[in-house]
């Protein structure tokens, strides 16, 4: 069967989103034949909006809409939550488990990508730990996220700052005989007295 060229294009653009894959991308631009002629313009209006409205926060880095976000606005902690993406601060944020203040770092370290601390926000990080008594790094439990962690640990500890690492191990509701040798290592090695 001959492929459409405007189908085909339209999926090429959602096969760009993180975790779309072909399949998906298809889906999705069939999809949107079936949209009534305004839901295309409200969408299209959307995508729009998004680009042009969305900043970086000028105190934290995260994503906002104005000059300086919510959460920044609002609170004063002691405590910094540093975390890779925007994203890793609304998936903190839905616990309700922290109310102190984030930074954003916009990636980790990797030499295998050419990533360095020049290309992260670390240096406004720095300027921000006047009066901080913890830095919780909260970045993912992978090779990149442990060497950005030691690497800030390595920073900030010498200022007289303690410096944590967010707790990693087995994940609730998971069974012990499907987890791997690291995760099992790191669970026991951080247990905590009940």
């Amino acid at each position: 069967m001959k492929e459409i060229k405007s189908i085909a294009a339209l999926a090429a653009r959602f096969g760009m989103l993180p975790g779309v894959g072909r399949k998906t991308a298809l889906r999705y631009a069939h999809a949107v034949i079936d949209l009534s002629e305004q839901e295309i313009e409200a969408f299209c209006a959307a995508l729009k909006d998004v680009k042009s409205s969305v900043r970086l926060c000028s105190v934290c880095g995260n994503y906002t809409d104005s000059e300086v976000c919510d959460i920044c606005a609002v609170r004063q902690s002691k405590k910094i939550c540093v975390v890779s993406y925007p994203k890793d601060v609304t998936a903190i944020e839905q616990t309700g488990a922290f109310d102190g203040v984030y930074h954003v770092l916009h990636g980790t370290l990797s030499p295998m990508n050419n990533r360095t601390p020049d290309d992260l926000n670390i240096k406004s990080l720095m300027t921000r730990l006047d009066d901080v008594e913890e830095v919780i790094v909260a970045t993912n439990p992978d090779v990149e996220g442990e060497a950005t962690a030691v690497y800030l640990a390595r920073l900030i500890k010498p200022l007289g700052i303690k410096v944590t690492r967010i707790a990693q191990g087995i994940s609730m509701g998971s069974e012990l005989e499907y987890a791997d040798a690291v995760t099992l290592t790191q669970a026991l090695g951080r247990r905590t007295e009940l």
